[in-house]
């Protein structure tokens, strides 16, 4: 018989709000991955800035800019299902080692192509592609991989964890990107990613052999119609992936932050970066805060709350550009293409407001899927989960550069957050079952 995690009332009391950092001293294994991935992270973000500036360059185009989101989206679906049926048939160390490698050497190939001086975009796009289907495969094994090295009690505060390494990563990684791009070009700011992404290995290379346990299936047709046909009996699981999927699609501005940074707040690349890491100092900040997350017994009620807050977050944001791009109240620091500090300052709050709650959101997703699914279906549900925090945001960025193009750079955040909060208070009613979600009880 499948076997399902315990609930999470063995995990002592914890009278403090700061993260709970147990699992880094519980499992060296685990530590080593965590430290690993978050320094591999920060090059991973550098360069998918680099990557948006890098053809901003040479094109001008914010369209363009988004169709790296929708030239890797069906690769990125198709891998991330994939991704999940290697994890549940072979050794999960194993799979990730090899996409590990794949990701390396497309970024040593993005290297190459800004040393040699290419102005032709599409090996970005085809380079994007490979390097974001191999992080899918990635992150699909290594969430599937946690609860084999970590006690259930404590998938929570790894989660938090990952939350915060996250943040570092998003936070550090694209304030790095913006100066490097402005100071001394692409070459070196892909070249750095390069180096970073060694540690990775060494976090793979620490980890035991993880064998899959209970039935396996073969990848393939067979085994996804299992975890399909799982997913059909799974209404909490299933309801995550919906509201996630509705809030990463209509509320990622991020392709309009080259042209935000040129056009309206100025400050071009550096502005870029201090827009893109503001969402995950917020995710960072609420991931230091998370120490009592262990204990939130109704789940879905809070990543419901989590969505909403973020909804309107987004919704400030398109405020913000509004303003400016209005000229409602004039024109606040000197012409067009010049920092204006205010208007930055108030937008980055805005971004990492919705980071924050992104990121609780995430922490209690992510444990119910590790608690509530059993090990041997959990890598291809987190396929699933993969492909729809990975895909959704791809999507989000076809329809920003889509209303982009046909109304102004205000009105994807302004639209997106509002459909946000609509379509969430109108799928949680339909299935309310979601609200009464308990973590003492998993039930997917």
């Amino acid at each position: 018989m499948d076997r399902v995690s315990p609930p999470l009332d063995t995990a002592p009391p914890t009278r403090s709000h700061l993260i709970d950092l147990a699992p880094l001293r519980e499992s060296p294994a685990f530590a080593k991955l965590w430290v690993g991935n978050s320094i591999s992270g920060v090059g991973a973000q550098m360069t998918i800035v680099a990557v948006g500036l890098h053809i901003y360059q040479i094109t001008g185009s914010t369209f363009a800019v988004s169709l790296v989101g929708a030239f890797a989206l069906l690769p990125m679906i198709v891998f991330g299902l994939y991704g999940g049926m290697l994890a549940d048939a072979f050794d999960r160390r194993l799979v990730l080692l090899v996409a590990a490698i794949v990701a390396w050497a497309s970024t040593i190939t993005l290297a190459a192509l800004a040393w040699t001086g290419v102005e032709v975009v599409w090996p970005f796009y085809l380079l994007t592609t490979v390097n974001a289907v191999a992080a899918t495969v990635i992150g699909t094994v290594r969430s599937a991989v946690l609860p084999r090295l970590l006690p259930p009690r404590l998938l929570p505060a790894a989660a938090a964890l990952s939350g915060a390494s996250f943040g570092v990563m998003v936070t550090v990684g694209p304030a790095i990107a913006g100066v490097l791009v402005a100071t001394v070009g692409f070459g070196w700011t892909y070249t750095v990613d390069v180096l970073l992404f060694l540690s990775a290995f060494l976090g793979i290379a620490a980890l035991p052999r993880l064998a899959p346990e209970g039935d396996i299936h073969r990848p393939g047709l067979e085994s996804l119609r299992y975890g399909l046909a799982f997913l059909r009996t799974a209404p909490n699981i299933r309801m995550s992936f919906v509201v996630d999927t509705i809030a990463m699609t209509f509320g990622q501005p991020r392709v309009l932050f080259p042209a935000a940074g040129a056009l309206v707040l100025g400050g071009g690349p550096v502005t870029v970066g201090v827009l893109t890491a503001a969402g995950a100092l917020g995710a960072l900040l609420s991931s230091l805060l998370s120490g009592r997350v262990g204990h939130r017994r109704w789940h879905g009620r809070e990543i419901t709350n989590a969505i909403l807050t973020y909804g309107a977050f987004i919704v400030g944001f398109g405020v913000v550009l509004a303003i400016l791009g209005l000229g409602l109240f004039g024109q606040v620091a000197g012409s067009v293409g010049s920092p204006n500090i205010a208007a930055i300052v108030v937008a980055s709050v805005m971004l990492a407001g919705a980071g924050a709650a992104d990121n609780v959101s995430s922490i209690f997703r992510q444990t119910m899927l590790q608690t509530a699914v059993p090990d041997n279906m959990r890598g291809r549900l987190q396929g699933v989960f993969t492909v729809v925090v990975t895909g959704g945001p791809r999507v989000g960025d076809i329809f920003v550069g889509v209303v982009a193009a046909i109304g102004a750079l205000w009105l994807p955040p302004l639209l997106g957050g509002l459909l946000i909060l609509s379509l969430l208070l109108a799928v949680t009613r339909l299935q309310r079952g979601f609200l009464r979600y308990d973590a003492l009880t998993p039930t997917p």
